[in-house]
């Protein structure tokens, strides 16, 4: 059985979306209400649809058209998780691993997505790139690829809830008798020695497990903490890499306003200066023609 009927019309509009985040930034606004307006039923959801940052957009870009770097840098975000997850449960994973994978695959798919906005003609300021890396770097995300509308902050550790340490086998109560000692009117006979001996040998081995288990679990537990910890030092620094980026900005924007004005003094004032000499040579030449009509005109 072929596809439905709005099977068609469904994969239009993802086509239909699929432009328009592809669109130069500066004309989204314009092509997203031209859609929204032959959109029927569908206008208002697509009217609703926030113009990307431009971070975002950069992102969305990088998706589009440079596929092989941001396929990387997805599949070693995946891993990276899978690994996160792995420790918590107990299991063994290679944490340092995959975050070096994951960091080469945030650097590749950086300087992807700068080399793209450099083509594109946008300016590239620090915090635009903080954004970018910050973006990159919470992938992947609810919103469908390519189609982002919004920069993105690291998650932190949400993405591994419900997940919880292995627990520690429970150990069952053992009776004398099941332990091998023998009761009060009990006589120890040679094969019940061999068994209690068996029995001390098994309790140990389970006491021993049982003490693994829980230094296991300790690990487990501290190696979440460190990572979350880090987690959340990183979330902070890039919070805080991102607000000196955009002061940094902000404050070579006023440099360069403040440049604008001193050379545009220094240049009113240069017109001032020759304007008051060429009236100073002015009054001297009038001065000049008026002595020289006076020593003509009076005895």
């Amino acid at each position: 059985m072929g596809p439905g009927p709005g099977h068609n019309l469904r994969m239009a509009k993802d086509t239909d979306l699929d432009a328009l985040f592809a669109l130069p930034l500066d004309e989204f606004t314009a092509a997203r209400n031209a859609l929204a307006k032959n959109a029927g039923k569908d206008g208002a959801a697509i009217k609703a649809l926030s113009k990307p940052p431009l971070a975002a957009w950069a992102v969305n870009q990088l998706y589009r058209q440079d596929r092989d770097h941001y396929d990387a840098l997805i599949d070693a975000a995946n891993e990276m998780r899978r690994t996160h997850k792995a420790v918590i449960e107990g299991k063994r994973a290679d944490l340092r691993s995959a975050g070096r994978e994951h960091e080469l695959a945030l650097e590749a798919g950086l300087k992807a997505t700068i080399g793209l906005m450099k083509q594109s003609g946008n300016p590239v300021t620090n915090a635009v790139r903080q954004a970018i890396l910050n973006t990159l770097r919470a992938l992947p995300a609810d919103e469908a690829p390519g189609r982002l509308t919004r920069a993105l902050a690291p998650g932190g550790f949400e993405m591994l809830a419900g997940i919880s340490p292995a627990a520690a086998p429970k150990r069952t109560a053992r009776t004398s008798q099941d332990a091998g000692t023998p009761g009060p009117d009990q006589k120890i006979a040679p094969a019940a020695k061999d068994g209690r001996k068996k029995a001390d040998a098994k309790a140990e081995r389970d006491a021993a497990q049982a003490r693994e288990q829980r230094t296991a679990e300790r690990a487990v537990r501290d190696a979440d903490q460190r990572a979350r910890r880090a987690e959340f030092e990183a979330a902070r620094a890039a919070r805080d890499a991102t607000r000196t980026a955009r002061r940094l900005d902000e404050v070579r924007k006023a440099v360069a306003d403040a440049q604008a004005e001193l050379d545009t003094a220094e240049r009113e004032d240069a017109e001032a200066q020759r304007t008051s000499e060429a009236a100073e040579r002015r009054s001297r030449d009038a001065q000049a023609a008026l002595d020289t009509t006076k020593s003509k005109l009076l005895p």
